[in-house]
């Protein structure tokens, strides 16, 4: 199975983007993460809250995509990231926040009833907000205990990904704000 796009597609997802004050934050974590022979920390520009992978679409259905974004209104919120986690399947670190702050579930229910609206399958999921921080680890590493991070979400973004040698290259293709808090 092939994760390139169609001709004409696109791979898309809705997330939020960290200010550059909490993508040091994010950074200062990864640099405590070993991940062993083969594993890739993630490039700083990367970093991201997945709120919704839509996956491929076709080009044309961007604006549809853009318009629910442009609708959706909820309000920020802030996370505290507070435990490394390892995930063996796909073979990633992550900064996880073990608390969901009402905000950030409204905001990840309601952008998936929206998608589910205009006829995009999602695969179903539950929320669990996280940062990748390291790519093939084939064994969960040691680290030391994780100093909590804070991240305030004040807008959210649609996300192109492209595939390319390094890994994957995202592209914010719009942003909206959230309400305040």
């Amino acid at each position: 199975m092939s994760l390139e796009a169609e001709p004409g597609s696109l791979r898309c997802f809705f997330a939020v983007w960290p200010d550059a004050a909490a993508r040091e934050r994010i950074a200062a974590a990864a640099a405590g993460v070993e991940g062993g022979e083969g594993a890739r920390l993630v490039p700083a520009e990367n970093y991201h809250l997945t709120l919704a992978f839509v996956g491929e679409i076709a080009a044309a259905q961007l604006g549809g995509l853009r318009q629910i974004g442009r609708e959706l209104r909820a309000p920020g919120f802030t996370l505290a990231f507070d435990a490394y986690e390892y995930w063996p399947k796909p073979e990633v670190v992550v900064a996880a926040a073990r608390e969901i702050p009402s905000a950030l579930s409204g905001l990840w229910q309601q952008l998936h009833r929206d998608l589910k609206g205009a006829g995009l399958a999602l695969a179903p999921k539950r929320l669990r907000p996280h940062v990748t921080l390291a790519r093939k680890v084939t064994q969960a590493p040691v680290w030391p205990a994780m100093s909590l991070f804070e991240w305030s979400a004040r807008d959210f973004s649609l996300v192109r990904s492209d595939s390319a040698a390094a890994g994957s290259v995202y592209t914010v293709v719009d942003t909206w704000p959230l309400l305040d808090e």
